[in-house]
């Protein structure tokens, strides 16, 4: 099994603009509720910073700081991301739609079923191994441990949602949401995988009372395969609760899971 070792520190700052009415809501864990008619249009800046092994020997460091643009429909709304990051690793962990996961299995602890080989990448020609044997990155190239600094665009995502039942005064609301992430970010220096990944979902939530707001997600992502890795696509979900302190700020807390991309791993959990 993979030890699970994760010091993982995040910082969020949500900065939004909203035009022809208020500020909207908050992205992500923040935006479950449809926008008032009036607001047609959201501008919003939600950087996050991680740190920690990911499952690897490795410790790295990642930032993500995506720029979002957001348009509001009677039924739904459509938004573009397009972040900027910063990374700190050998390149066996990396961001996938946001989120520092592990995509190699060469070099760190395997679970039941994780080969941890150092056979060459399959479909790249010449040796994958490194000084002493060990496994090179496939998409860096380098050692275990050899972390490198890098910046720059990441992958730029399109999401849609469509809200398929308004809440009532019993029923919660339910939306169906669809992603595409396009490979923008530079794979050889461990900015992203290199490859279109696309996912599909389900979000309900519901009121309670006028300030707390409970929420169930779910979904599945087709994840593309970079040269010379072959991940496994991955299901997700997430449960929580969150307490609107105005009406444009939500203080949540909630419990997610995703399936390892690396077959073998244990699937990753946060709370």
């Amino acid at each position: 099994m993979v030890s699970r070792q994760w010091r993982r520190l995040c910082v969020i700052l949500v900065v939004v603009w909203a035009c022809e009415g208020q500020s909207g809501f908050a992205a992500d864990k923040t935006d479950q509720r449809p926008a008032a008619s009036e607001r047609n249009w959201q501008v919003g800046f939600t950087p996050s910073y991680s740190s920690g092994n990911f499952g690897t020997n490795t410790t790295s460091d990642f930032f993500y700081g995506p720029w979002s643009i957001r348009r509001y429909f009677r039924d739904g709304d459509v938004s573009l991301v397009i972040p900027f990051v910063a990374l700190t690793t050998d390149g066996r962990a990396t961001l996938v739609d946001g989120k520092p996961i592990r995509v190699e299995d060469g070099g760190g602890n395997s679970g039941s079923g994780g080969s941890g080989s150092t056979d060459d990448c399959p479909g790249k020609s010449g040796s994958n191994s490194g000084q002493g044997g060990g496994k090179k990155s496939c998409l860096t190239g380098r050692a275990e441990g050899q972390k490198v600094t890098t910046a720059g665009l990441g992958d730029i995502v399109l999401r849609g949602r469509y809200y398929i039942f308004e809440e009532q005064k019993y029923l919660p609301l339910v939306a169906l949401t669809a992603r595409m992430k396009f490979p923008t970010a530079n794979a050889s220096q461990g900015l992203g995988t290199g490859a279109f990944d696309h996912g599909y979902g389900v979000e309900i939530s519901k009121l309670i009372g006028e300030k707390w707001l409970a929420f169930l997600d779910g979904g599945y992502n087709f994840i593309g395969d970079p040269d010379g890795l072959e991940l496994q696509n991955q299901y997700w979900y997430d449960i929580g609760t969150g307490y609107y302190i105005t009406r444009d700020l939500m203080a949540s807390v909630y419990f997610e899971e995703y399936r390892a991309l690396v077959p073998g791993l244990v699937n990753i959990r946060d709370f």
